[in-house]
């Protein structure tokens, strides 16, 4: 054997002789939303908690269009966990085109159904709209293009018996942007998917007189089950004095098949471990709970996640 051939044997020897630990580090990529949401404060929390708590972990948060892209992206492997509506998560089983699912996501396994995303269409004082039929011939944004904020935003207009064509304008922005463009008087309203007290729709109350528009009964009750009626509670915003009635859709944590089950069974016990944490990011996290983390799920467990549930007595 040569000198060269020599080391290069006993180079590998050594590397194959080293815990699994040490010669390959887990990697886990959080896919989260814009910067202006509540996703991406919550994302950059877990994998501060990941980082932390995982032996030999390495984390990594990535600002995406939020649902729909994070659920083709884990699709394709190219994340360990995300961020979705539980709609777009339905729209992604079920494959369907028009929602940006070009066929069915079958890799998708859930971690856990987390807190509520509440529909929350605000619009200037100054524009005159009170109500959703007031939309009709204003400037409104819906959330980038197939967004889980823009599906949002078609289901509720045509619950209201609306299309974009009924509107003056429509544009496909991130929250920032769409708070950017109200309060330079480019647009007279914006609909945003999020947990309460969402950073954007807070920038945008303190900065000019705001209407929080009511999605009324008749309307919440042509929405699918993935809708429930929900209320944003006065106080959310500045200016905001009364209770409005809306619908919230639950976001759940989805991770794929390829992930071991360590790795999933890890953060989905991490997740429920350091909900403090997430707390601080974001109140949004006040309202998840383990007891509710399997209801109404419209995909697979994880079978980490799974084995976590049923260690802590959730899942029978």
């Amino acid at each position: 054997m040569t000198r060269r051939a020599f080391r290069a044997a006993a180079f590998a020897a050594a590397i194959a002789a080293l815990p699994l630990s040490v010669q390959a580090r887990e990697f886990i990529n959080v896919l989260t939303g814009g910067t202006s949401g509540v996703y991406y404060p919550m994302g950059a929390a877990i994998s501060d908690i990941y980082a932390k708590n995982m032996e030999d972990a390495r984390t990594q948060v990535q600002a995406t269009k939020a649902s729909v892209e994070n659920l083709n992206l884990l699709q394709q492997g190219k994340g360990e966990i995300g961020f979705a509506l539980g709609d777009s998560v339905e729209m992604a089983v079920a494959g369907d085109p028009e929602a940006g699912f070009t066929a069915p996501l079958d890799k998708l396994r859930a971690i856990a159904a987390i807190y509520p995303n509440y529909i929350q269409i605000v619009a200037s004082k100054e524009s005159g709209i009170t109500t959703l039929e007031d939309l009709k011939g204003k400037r409104l944004s819906v959330g980038a293009a197939k967004s889980g904020t823009e599906l949002n935003a078609r289901a509720i207009l045509e619950a209201a018996g609306m299309t974009y064509d009924d509107l003056e304008k429509v544009e496909y922005l991130p929250f920032a942007e769409s708070v950017e463009l109200m309060k330079n008087r480019q647009l007279d309203a914006t609909l945003q998917s999020a947990g309460l007290g969402v950073a954007s729709l807070k920038d945008l109350a303190t900065s000019i007189p705001i209407q929080v528009v009511t999605v009324p009964e008749d309307v919440s009750a042509k929405l699918g089950a993935a809708y429930i009626p929900s209320v944003i509670p006065a106080g959310t915003y500045d200016g905001q004095d009364v209770d409005v009635p809306s619908v919230s859709v639950i976001n759940i944590l989805v991770t794929h098949e390829d992930v071991s089950d360590e790795t999933a069974y890890q953060m989905t016990k991490l997740l429920y471990d350091n909900l403090d944490t997430l707390k601080a990011a974001h109140s949004a996290a006040n309202d998840i709970d383990p007891a509710k983390a399997t209801e109404n799920l419209p995909l697979p467990l994880h079978p980490g996640a799974e084995r976590y549930y049923r260690e802590v007595g959730i899942l029978q």
